[in-house]
């Protein structure tokens, strides 16, 4: 695949996706998705292996945004576009080769009563709670726990990135949301 660099028009990524929103016109996300097509393709290369399933996964991506940047609120567009990319090629990959992912229920993995915890916050209370207890995991459930809840990676990546096996991961979030949870409500005294 080419990528033509052609020249862009000097608004920010902020500037054009407001326009987007506002107009709907696929102009400014085209402009937009222009900057970053080359940082899309190698990553797609990176996680399909193949330039032909990059390359449509590239093309497939531009079809979701079209919906998906009207429904999020998107503070970076670069490194939110690389999560959608990246989880993209993910979901590629589960789908041909579905015995080494899982799908995960909400039964396993309980994010909601958790979640409250963890949410950006003004509250320096609760922040310098946060750290205290982060601080005080073991390293690997650490890892796991920022990397899932801070940074939005999925299983599957957290694997990857990690080397441990699904069923560690899964474990060493679960664990480590639990003693964080602990931690934090006596902290807070709640």
């Amino acid at each position: 695949m080419i990528f033509k660099l052609k020249k862009h028009s000097k608004e920010t990524d902020e500037e054009l996706l407001l326009r987007y929103k506002e107009t709907t016109d696929q102009e400014p996300l085209g402009e937009l998705y222009a900057r970053y097509i080359p940082l899309v393709y190698g990553l797609c290369l990176k996680y399909l292996k193949r330039q032909h399933e990059a390359e449509d996964a590239v093309m497939q991506l531009y079809e979701t945004l079209v919906d998906k940047c009207l429904k999020h609120d998107i503070a970076n567009f670069k490194s939110w576009l690389y999560t959608v990319a990246k989880n993209h090629c993910l979901q590629i990959l589960r789908k041909n080769n579905p015995t080494f992912f899982e799908e995960i229920s909400d039964k396993l993995v309980e994010v909601e009563p958790f979640m409250h915890l963890i949410v950006e916050t003004n509250d320096m209370e609760k922040e310098k709670a946060m750290e205290m207890c982060l601080e005080g995991l073991p390293k690997a459930q650490l890892r796991c726990i920022k990397s899932f809840f801070f940074e939005a990676c999925s299983y599957a990546d957290i694997v990857l990135m990690t080397g441990y096996s699904l069923q560690k991961v899964k474990s060493y979030i679960q664990n480590g949301k639990r003693n964080l949870k602990t931690c934090m409500i006596k902290a807070l005294h709640l």
